[in-house]
């Protein structure tokens, strides 16, 4: 949630909580000198009215591309149901989840290639043509009758698109704010959960009054016209310099952290490469990919569980993803605070692990008031790792690497969302949900209820399992760096 969701945030709170932790340790240099670099290339602090400018245009375009990108099992639950306008695609859930991975995987990968030219380009420029591809994906989806036609647009265009969108205004926001970065954090971040909230109902309103095609066309018109004074806030060339340099180290890959962090396993498949890397690098890399491709699974397919399983209807299932966002946001603020309190590595430890948790114990062969309390509570957990990794990455590597650091991470999180919802709709195989005994011609298509829930079982401990090694992954990466700076801290 966020994924996934997925967020996604950059880390506003990042260079606040390194403000206010002089012991933060660094990975090359210290402290003193990475704070005087950044005061270097910062720009002189600009007026309160451009702040909260960009303040509002950061919550407003998280609110659009995460909030899309949390809605999309409503996308998937009609695609794949028998009123489908996409017949290739009825009961393909894995398929149609696929289309969904790989635009929200593609807006976080993506900044591996957006990331570079920022410094060097007219950020208003790239901000408007990304809302333009990203709109024109949606557009497009609209008009689309075949399931290959929608992986063109509303997975590979509307990725493209949406990477271009986020990326530039996010490196920017945080070279205009000093003492108050904190607040600006809190501020933008809530727009990630509060999209996700009102886009729930409203599509579904949409979807139910105009249809599947005129829904798309009005989200897409939309996305674009909000889109267009969101880039007029930013200058044509922002100053990026507080984030760091763009290139990743090669110092700071070999190290275990890193890999364990990003997944060198993507970079680095034979054993020869990967026995030559330290293992303190080896977990970092593993547990964001992990993490990615388990978080965006109950994103995916909590509103098809909803109708197919619980016999909810499809606006009951979409309240129920409503109501998931809406935890995820008040959870974002509370994972905060308690991440000043008791550390952001710890609280990071605890919320992957136990969102684990609640997949297997809540989940699991649930029943209608079980899985209420696993919207709520996963809600509230997901979003822990997302809302603090990046912050994280700043304690580990340095501020310095973390415009680096971020953006290979987020690469490899991309990566990860591409296969978890995918290999989920693998595990639940094409089905045509329902009673067989009440439509005897399409019985050899239907499964039962019991037959249905016993393949969401399976997916439920997919999905358990892959998060459940993210939190053992990410504690490693705690271990390792306490090792690291040479002693055991209960609060890091």
């Amino acid at each position: 949630m966020d994924s996934t969701r997925s967020g996604q945030v950059l880390a506003l709170r990042t260079f606040s909580g390194l403000a206010d932790n002089p012991h933060t340790s660094t990975t090359n240099g210290s402290a003193h000198s990475l704070n005087t670099g950044a005061s270097e290339s910062r720009p002189q602090e600009p007026s309160r009215t451009y702040q909260a400018l960009l303040v509002f245009a950061g919550f407003m375009m998280l609110g659009h591309i995460i909030g899309i990108n949390s809605i999309y099992g409503l996308f998937q639950e009609f695609y794949t149901s028998p009123e489908t306008n996409i017949k290739d695609a009825q009961g393909q859930e894995a398929l149609v989840s696929l289309v969904g991975t790989i635009g929200s995987g593609l807006t976080w990968s993506g900044c591996i290639f957006v990331n570079p030219i920022i410094p060097r380009a007219n950020v208003k420029l790239i901000t408007l043509i990304g809302a333009f591809i990203m709109s024109a994906g949606i557009i497009l989806a609209s008009f689309c009758d075949q399931l290959w036609q929608l992986f063109l647009t509303q997975g590979l265009l509307y990725g493209i698109g949406s990477s271009m969108y986020y990326f530039p205004l996010m490196s920017v926001i945080p070279t205009y704010f000093d003492r108050n970065r904190g607040a600006a954090m809190g501020i933008v971040v809530s727009g990630a959960g509060v999209g996700g909230l009102i886009l729930s109902p409203v599509f579904h309103a949409l979807l139910t009054r105009l249809g599947i095609r005129w829904s798309l066309r009005v989200l897409g018109l939309w996305n674009f016209a909000v889109s267009i004074p969101i880039a007029s806030v930013l200058k044509k060339h922002g100053a990026t310099g507080a984030t760091g340099q763009s290139r990743v180290s090669m110092p700071i890959v070999k190290r275990g952290t890193f890999v364990l962090q990003a997944c060198h396993l993507l970079l680095c498949p034979s054993v020869g490469m990967l026995s030559a890397i330290p293992s303190d690098e080896f977990g970092q890399s593993v547990g964001a990919f992990l993490q990615a491709a388990g978080n965006m699974v109950p994103n995916y397919y909590l509103t098809t569980y909803s109708v197919s399983v619980l016999s909810y209807s499809s606006s009951t299932g979409s309240l129920l993803l409503a109501l998931n966002t809406a935890a995820n946001t008040v959870a974002r603020i509370g994972m905060g605070v308690l991440a000043d309190r008791v550390g952001r590595q710890n609280t990071m430890v605890l919320s992957v692990i136990f969102s684990a948790v609640s997949v297997l114990a809540l989940w699991y062969d649930s029943d209608p008031a079980r899985f209420l309390a696993f919207i709520v509570f996963y809600g509230m957990l997901a979003g822990g790792y997302s809302a603090l990794f990046p912050t994280t990455i700043s304690e580990i590597y340095g501020i310095q690497n973390y415009a680096s650091m971020n953006s290979a991470i987020y690469f490899v999180r991309g990566i990860g969302v591409l296969c978890g919802a995918p290999i989920a709709g693998i595990i639940l195989g094409s089905h045509q949900s329902g009673d067989s005994n009440s439509n005897p011609s399409r019985s050899s298509q239907m499964l039962s209820i019991e037959a249905l829930k016993t393949r969401y079982n399976d997916v439920a401990v997919f999905d358990g399992v892959l998060l459940l090694a993210a939190g053992l992954c990410v504690a490693y990466v705690r271990w390792l760096d306490a090792r690291d700076k040479g002693g055991w801290l209960w609060r890091a």
